[in-house]
């Protein structure tokens, strides 16, 4: 007998045995018999369904397809629950999520919610039920069952969200009741990598072809968002990235219209101090002239062990403001943030069919977009910039940056501001919009938002090297094409070295002829000065100069002043002669000593690598890898590959940043190209786990195939789910 055989039929027999078990099977598979997946050359997938429900169902069993694992771990921080696949180290996360995300409150919100959502809601849990029940090789590590209401968990396209301001180790030292850890880790080489994402719309006025553009190119970590398109009789027609487990694409476009994300910074988290006093009834807290009872409520975190499941319990405190999450010199810190998972759900999924500007504006008026602003082109000829649709209405005599009395009355928020109160943007004459995370007051240069006009809260982000560069590249030119574009998204510019590197060779060139560091650093200095301060993998300069700004910006993080300003600022303005050339010999030293010259390419020791399917691989010298020339965001490159070295190597791997890129053209018929780290599968015997690494380090973008004629050609699988 074919050795093959026996094991399929074993999984086969073991299909049908758990298949029958599920009182619901005939109702998924009366529903998968409506719903066509195609699976591209590339892997992508390509949803089709009657309703938009089918196309739900679809999309979600095609991502479980590719990655289960991603989409269950997603699930398992957004619901609070990691400590049950990863022991007792997650407890604390897991808390942290529970003080916003409560089941029941959120089992409540799915019984009220429409019925047109509440569908979605059905067949998103109905379409990952159905791929359990259909591939029992595949092992949960604690959702072995997907309940619709748990979709209201994560409802934007950054896992964590806002939660994530909440600093673990003060959560842990409050309900923990242990003093807060002194952390003495040696600091990192690297100055923190930016984070956030590109957006840039191109208008008609600009283009070739007299039709909008739109470059899509959000920084996240690395097969954090897959590509897909979902469609449906419905009018639903959306490709682009889908973060694992979510069932609407976050950054994409459609026939009409296109979107673009970037982590923004506007303040729409802010925290309370509040006056706590002990009284026989339990803790109360100032309130004006009242005292209130904080409300206490019993939280449970079970979690894995040796012996299977335990459980810590937890007694968490409330003020009317929110969960209390810290303490500071002697308040309990309370934080006030954005909890509307049906109308966020209901934004993200509705701007997915908004056909133009009217449309998705009004996708924007919902106001629950609490962290992201949003760059737009579309079919009519509009661009335009939304700042983050959630921002309270706070008084300007409070420094909202610090916690805030939360005994007075005045601190309170009063609403929220109407979208026309924002910083947006609709068609400036210049013809281009940027934001790169920098402040709306940029966006379309000398067309943007005054920030005098605005209160302070609406900005904390400033300006960015990427920003910078973005608007070098938009300035006065005409004539865009897709491949202009593109070759914008990957231009080679690090335009922080603009203004780091002259101080470094004035330093030089003030030390004495005699000075041992005169001819030490001779030919270092002579390479960077001749340096065009652009990226390649060929390039020894780039290695000079990120080593040295890596080991500058280490003894600018060790002076006190730096409180003071940017860490820009202060490489530039502030640090001394002597810090400049001591980083430089520093770095020089360090090259040499890992590579066995200081000569060495950076595209020797920038690499891409993806051995396996786990989310955080062991990254490996010896493993293969390719080079990548674009660097940290931090030095102003656009297209951005966040790297460190990992267990003691010499080479640096990336692990975020250029996630997702794409170009797309509104016209007649939409035209795109787009590429994703890695490729679409998250298993290694897939041929495409890393089909497009080598087109994704080089900027080679593929043909998005968004009609059937385009898909014509291209098709590797055509399927219903289930068969």
């Amino acid at each position: 007998m074919n050795k093959l055989f026996v094991p399929c039929a074993l999984v086969l027999v073991a299909c049908v045995t758990r298949r029958a078990t599920s009182p619901d099977l005939a109702r998924w598979e009366r529903q998968a018999r409506d719903v066509t997946i195609i699976r591209d050359d590339w892997g992508i997938p390509h949803v089709h369904g009657k309703t938009d429900a089918d196309a739900v169902f679809g999309v979600i069993y095609a991502q479980a397809e590719d990655d289960f694992n991603r989409i269950e771990m997603n699930y398992l921080n957004a619901l609070g629950r990691m400590a049950e696949a990863e022991g007792e180290g997650a407890i604390y996360r897991d808390l942290r999520m529970k003080l916003i995300a409560d089941p029941d409150s959120m089992k409540a919100q799915y019984a009220a919610s429409p019925d047109w959502l509440k569908k979605l809601m059905n067949a998103w849990a109905d379409g990952l039920n159905y791929y359990l029940a259909t591939h029992p090789e595949t092992r949960p590590k604690v959702l072995t069952r997907f309940e619709p209401w748990m979709a209201l968990s994560f409802t934007e396209g950054s896992i964590g969200w806002d939660v994530e301001t909440v600093s673990l180790e003060e959560l842990e030292a409050f309900y923990g009741k242990q003093r807060p850890k002194q952390v003495t880790a040696e600091p990192s080489r690297l100055p923190p990598e930016p984070t956030g994402s590109n957006g840039i719309a191109i208008a008609p006025s600009k283009t070739a072809s007299g039709s909008a553009m739109l470059l899509i190119n959000p920084h996240t970590s690395f097969f954090f968002r897959a590509e897909v398109q979902m469609a449906s009789d419905e009018g639903l027609n959306a490709y682009g990235a889908i973060t694992w487990g979510q069932f609407f694409v976050y950054q994409g476009f459609n026939e009409g219209a296109g979107w673009m994300h970037t982590s923004s910074g506007v303040d729409a988290i802010d925290e309370y101090a509040e006056t706590v006093i002990e009284t026989p009834n339990g803790p109360h807290y100032r309130y004006g002239a009242e005292e209130r009872p904080l409300v206490a409520t019993r939280i449970k975190i079970p979690y894995k062990t040796a012996a299977g499941i335990a459980e810590r319990e937890f007694t968490i405190y409330r003020s009317h403001h929110g969960p209390i999450v810290r303490e500071d010199r002697g308040k309990w810190i309370s934080v006030r943030l954005m909890q509307e998972p049906v109308k966020a759900l209901t934004e993200s999924y509705s701007r997915t069919k908004a056909t133009g500007y009217d449309s998705f504006k009004a996708t924007v008026e919902l106001a629950t977009n609490s962290s992201n602003n949003t760059v737009y082109a579309d079919a009519e000829g509009n661009i335009a910039y939304f700042e983050a649709s959630f921002i309270p209405v706070r008084d300007t005599a409070f420094d909202w940056r610090d916690p805030v009395d939360g005994s007075n009355p005045a601190t309170e928020w009063k609403g929220l501001h109407p979208v026309a109160e924002h910083p947006n943007l609709k068609n400036p004459p210049n013809g281009w919009i940027q934001n790169t995370n920098n402040s709306p007051w940029s966006a379309a240069g000398s067309n943007s938002p005054a920030a005098k006009d605005y209160p302070s809260y609406m900005d904390r982000a400033g300006e960015n090297p990427r920003g910078i560069h973005a608007m070098r590249l938009l300035a006065d030119k005409t004539g865009w094409t897709l491949d202009s574009l593109i070759a914008a998204a990957y231009d080679s510019h690090l335009p922080a070295f603009d203004d780091l590197l002259p101080p470094l060779l004035a330093a030089y060139d003030g030390v004495p002829t005699s000075h041992p560091m005169k001819a030490k650093l001779a030919e270092p200095i002579s390479m960077v000065r001749s340096w065009d301060r652009r990226w390649a993998v060929t390039s020894v300069p780039t290695s000079l100069a990120v080593y040295w700004g890596e080991e500058l910006a280490r003894l600018a993080r060790a002076d006190p002043k730096l409180e003071d300003m940017t860490m820009y600022d202060y490489m530039a303005t502030k640090a001394t002669a002597a810090q400049r050339l001591t980083a430089l010999a520093t770095a020089v030293a360090r090259l040499g000593a890992d590579f066995g010259t200081w000569k060495t390419p950076w595209g020797e020791i920038n690499r891409f690598q993806r051995l396996t399917g786990d989310i955080v691989h062991p990254f490996s010298d010896t493993g293969p890898s390719i080079p990548v020339g674009f660097t940290s965001g931090a030095w102003g490159s656009l297209a951005v590959f966040g790297a460190r070295s990992y267990n003691g190597s010499k080479r640096i791997y990336g692990t975020g940043g250029n996630s997702f890129v794409a170009v797309v053209e509104f016209g007649k018929r939409v035209k795109a190209k787009a590429i994703t780290a890695g490729g679409a599968s998250g298993d290694p015997t897939s041929p495409h786990f890393n089909d497009q690494a080598e087109r994704y380090s080089t900027g080679r973008l593929r043909d998005v195939y968004f009609y059937r004629d385009e898909v014509e050609g291209h098709i590797e699988r055509e399927y219903h789910p289930g068969k």
